[in-house]
């Protein structure tokens, strides 16, 4: 059996060394929300990779949700993520950047003066969520967003993505998964609306065409991917009779777009309804551009995968944590040591850049 998981492979215009793609995660050392010389030394340890994705990365202030995530829409940010890109590069690695707006995934503690916990319903997240200046609080109710609302937040993820080409990303990938803005235009949970941005397929999934259209139009559609999760439940998400009609044919507007990339989501390993085999293969088969597989991988069914021609590049998210070396240690077959779930949110570099290579 080949080992493609680690022959190059080209990406648009990009050259990859491997085809083992790093997850975005959010790791909240972001303090105040703009990145920071710790997290240049957590993605340049990381660079082995054939191609990282960030962290989730706000396009708004109004999609700051989480505590200490990073945002891509000032200039400060703009230099702190400089200093990520120079460090990966100068380490021979590849980096995209993930814009992730929460929209109702938010709380007001976690957001700067004047921004708004918006969604497309008002419609209140399951559960809770974490601030650092009152622990555990509820999700409140999100305002619905207007038209102008959604037009201000189009444009903020297209010019996210220029600021991201300024602050020396290769492209971007936009997070239309795991419940935040762009799922929740997609899914009846959390999109109840009666006018043309919700209700049918076709109106669910215009928003998601229209900031890729956006994005793709600010910086080359070559450049531009995006994270879907079909079945996915996180964060209210509620799967439907018509979710394999609302992905295929998103699909099929992306392929008219041009996107560079899809990155398909199984959560099934984290406990989520799996994502049949069937529409994986519609979607592979569907999509023109390039397919990251993603979900529970090790070396072994990754390169089966790809051997089979599921996918074309391989994501690989919790082992990157502890294991910085990680694409060495899948060649060797060497054991992987595991994260520390404590200090996966925590500021400081304990459980971040503190792991042997």
């Amino acid at each position: 059996m080949t080992n493609s998981l680690f022959t190059p492979v080209q990406l648009g215009q990009i050259h990859l060394k491997n085809r083992v793609v790093m997850s975005p995660m959010t790791r909240s050392r972001a303090i105040g929300n703009v990145p920071n010389e710790l997290m240049a030394t957590y993605y340049r340890q990381r660079s082995g990779a054939g191609l990282i994705i960030t962290e989730g990365t706000s396009p708004s202030p109004n999609g700051l949700g989480y505590a200490r995530i990073p945002g891509l829409f000032n200039e400060a940010q703009v230099a702190g993520w400089k200093t990520v890109t120079d460090a990966v590069h100068s380490a021979g690695g590849k980096i995209f950047v993930q814009l992730m707006h929460t929209g109702r995934v938010s709380h007001a503690l976690n957001l700067p003066k004047n921004a708004r916990v918006i969604g497309p319903s008002a419609i209140v997240t399951p559960g809770e969520m974490w601030t650092d200046q009152s622990g555990q609080q509820p999700f409140p109710t999100p305002e619905v967003m207007s038209e102008k609302d959604i037009a201000d937040t189009i444009a903020e993820f297209a010019t996210a993505s220029k600021l991201a080409i300024q602050a020396g990303f290769d492209g971007v990938e936009l997070h239309g998964a795991n419940g935040y803005l762009l799922e929740q235009f997609l899914n009846v949970a959390s999109n109840q609306r009666t006018d043309r941005w919700g209700g049918s397929v076709e109106n669910r999934i215009r928003f998601v065409e229209a900031v890729a259209k956006a994005s793709a139009e600010a910086i080359g559609a070559d450049r531009v991917g995006i994270r879907l999760s079909p079945y996915g439940v996180f964060n209210g998400s509620t799967p439907d009779a018509q979710t394999d009609d609302v992905y295929l044919q998103l699909i099929d507007r992306l392929n008219a777009l041009g996107l560079l990339y899809i990155h398909i989501v199984d959560h099934s390993s984290m406990g989520a309804p799996p994502v049949s085999p069937e529409l994986k293969a519609k979607l592979r088969a569907a999509f023109k551009g390039t397919y990251i597989l993603s979900g529970g991988y090790d070396a072994v069914r990754a390169t089966a995968d790809l051997n089979e021609q599921r996918g074309d590049l391989v994501a690989f998210g919790r082992p990157f944590i502890s294991n910085p070396n990680l694409v060495q240690k899948l060649k060797a077959s060497a054991s992987l040591q595991a994260p520390d779930a404590n200090t996966f949110y925590t500021s400081d570099e304990k459980g971040y850049t503190d792991y042997a290579a």
